[in-house]
């Protein structure tokens, strides 16, 4: 049975484009921009699968740059997200089975392209007023609240994530470690394992970000939170993108890092109450 009422991508933009949607139960808004010093596609990708009223799935896939068709590992990955949750049953029990089929189907077909290609990708499952998050690789995930409080951070599945996590660096030191591109666990790897969070109901003036690289590589932490905690989303969302570009053209004496950027901003609508 069907039971998907729409789906929307964003596929290898090379000009920003800010697409935003309020219909259910979600408001939402996702950015995406090739990097500003290249003229090769842009190679994340973005998917919005509003699954019925009360229920949408939003995903970020990113492909591995300096490998082969990493554009088409990442639309790849969205595509079979996008059918596997079309093939099952309604329902958010069976809506989990659909995601990890579709990422682990994803993975197969990458594999079986046989040119090197691979991607991150970060999906959230979105049902009513509660979230699960799931991700491969170093695209993040992240849910705050108004006042800036971190509800929910995804590891990042590299070398330099999983320091930061131990506490063997500090978020600054990792903006600037010279093995911060690298990956360790992505879709296309025979190896490749999916990190499923918590079950998490939001606040009603939460926020979820979902978020390529490319963003956590140029702004930290608290400069994310402090520009999507507060405001109408449109504008929360602008205002980051805006900050992320102008410091991947180095504009500001910070760490730089030019990468195409991809970002989905979500909260629950204000004016749905859930029992």
């Amino acid at each position: 049975m069907s039971i998907v009422s729409q789906t929307q991508f964003l596929l290898r933009q090379e000009m920003s484009e800010f697409v935003c949607q309020n219909e259910g139960v979600w408001e939402s808004c996702a950015y995406s921009r090739r990097s500003p010093f290249k003229d090769t596609p842009n190679e994340d990708a973005i998917g919005m699968i509003r699954v019925d009223d009360e229920t949408a799935v939003f995903a970020v896939a990113d492909g591995c740059g300096g490998m082969r068709g990493g554009e088409q590992a990442s639309c790849i990955a969205l595509q079979m997200l996008s059918e596997s949750i079309e093939r099952h049953d309604s329902g958010p029990d069976r809506l989990r089975v659909a995601i990890l089929d579709g990422i682990e189907q994803a993975n197969i077909a990458i594999q079986e392209l046989k040119i090197g290609a691979a991607c991150t990708i970060a999906v959230v499952e979105c049902h009513r007023g509660t979230i699960r998050a799931y991700h491969v690789g170093d695209s993040m995930i992240l849910v705050t609240g108004i006042r800036g409080r971190i509800r929910y951070q995804s590891v990042s599945h590299s070398p330099v994530g999983f320091a930061v996590e131990s506490g063997m660096l500090c978020a600054t030191e990792a903006m600037h470690h010279e093995d911060r591109h690298i990956v360790s666990n992505v879709v296309g790897d025979p190896r490749m394992r999916i990190e499923i969070g918590p079950s998490i109901a939001l606040g009603q003036r939460d926020t979820v970000l979902i978020a390529s690289d490319g963003l956590f590589d140029n702004l930290s932490i608290a400069e994310v939170v402090e520009r999507i905690r507060k405001g109408k989303l449109p504008a929360s969302l602008a205002s980051l993108a805006d900050l992320a570009h102008a410091r991947m053209l180095g504009i500001e004496n910070q760490p730089c890092k030019p990468d195409d950027l991809s970002v989905i901003a979500i909260r629950p609508d204000p004016s749905v109450r859930f029992v």
